[in-house]
């Protein structure tokens, strides 16, 4: 295959879709790089890197191993209180790796839906299960299922030259990953069908416009921004911020009265810690007109 040589040609055929890159641009040797690293700060944020810099932070199955295990890892940490989740280098994930996706295609249907349910499924579930806040910290291009696990996040901070699409529709696929589970709840079901049916490239003002993300910024900002948002919800009292987690996304799939259930056991919980007593108790005081 001839070699790309323009580098707007060969962004735009990296970029087709989650699960399709031309090889020809891959680095020869990136063996001894881990595909995703996991640190965690003093404050107790938790840095989750997709880190193929070379494919763009296409994802194989080692990836994806390391994705799932990365974020059991966080969960367990009882120094984690806030997750965020980024790409190394110049994008946030092209979706899928063109030499992982060929194999998946020789497979018979069974074993191409077994695949994703053993694998790439367990990244959305791993996520649903995390009873801690994650912020995803869009650096550059996210495409297809690189969108979608952008979308599998609580919170979404995106740089100003990042670019997002669903690329499915382009090689007469659909999202085999939840993404059309996620996209429409933040949306909307008209405009996630619009941006599933064309696969049309969304800039970060209008992904803000539209709720796709929380919040877009400077290039320059987006790790300062996204921080700064992490620490404060790391201040927060940490009991607090996990029960509202899982009540706004059990609130979507429950009744009314099912949910006010809930919610009063979350609150009897809560009133019994320390953290809600202090708090009550430094507010008397400023309400005296303590310090």
């Amino acid at each position: 295959m001839e070699e790309c040589r323009d580098p707007t040609i060969k962004l735009t055929i990296v970029m087709l879709s989650c699960y399709f890159r031309d090889h020809s641009c891959r680095s020869p040797d990136m063996s001894d790089q881990p595909p995703v690293s996991l640190d965690v700060d003093a404050d107790g944020i938790a840095t989750l890197t997709l880190n193929r810099p070379e494919l763009l932070n296409a994802f194989d199955l080692k990836m994806i191993e390391a994705w799932r295990a990365a974020l059991e890892s966080a969960e367990t940490d009882e120094r984690v209180k806030v997750v965020v989740v980024t790409g190394a280098g110049r994008a946030f994930c092209a979706g899928g790796d063109f030499e992982e996706m060929a194999k998946f295609s020789e497979l018979n249907s069974l074993e191409r839906k077994n695949f994703l349910y053993r694998n790439v499924h367990r990244i959305p579930l791993a996520l649903e299960r995390m009873d801690k806040p994650v912020i995803a910290a869009i650096n550059g291009a996210a495409r297809g299922a690189g969108l979608d696990m952008a979308l599998m996040c609580d919170l979404r901070i995106m740089a100003q030259s990042a670019t997002l699409a669903e690329t499915y529709i382009n090689i007469g696929l659909i999202a085999g990953d939840a993404g059309s589970w996620f996209l429409p709840r933040l949306i909307g079901t008209a405009r996630a069908l619009e941006l599933f049916w064309t696969g049309r490239v969304v800039g970060a003002e209008e992904a803000e416009r539209i709720g796709l993300v929380n919040r877009s910024v400077a290039d320059a900002d987006l790790l300062k921004v996204t921080y700064e948002l992490a620490r404060t919800i790391a201040s927060k009292p940490q009991q607090a911020v996990r029960f509202f987690r899982r009540a706004v996304y059990q609130s979507q799939t429950m009744a009314l009265n099912a949910h006010l259930d809930m919610v009063s056991s979350h609150m009897a919980v809560l009133e019994d810690l320390p953290e809600h007593r202090a708090g009550v108790a430094a507010f008397r005081q400023r309400a005296r007109g303590g310090n």
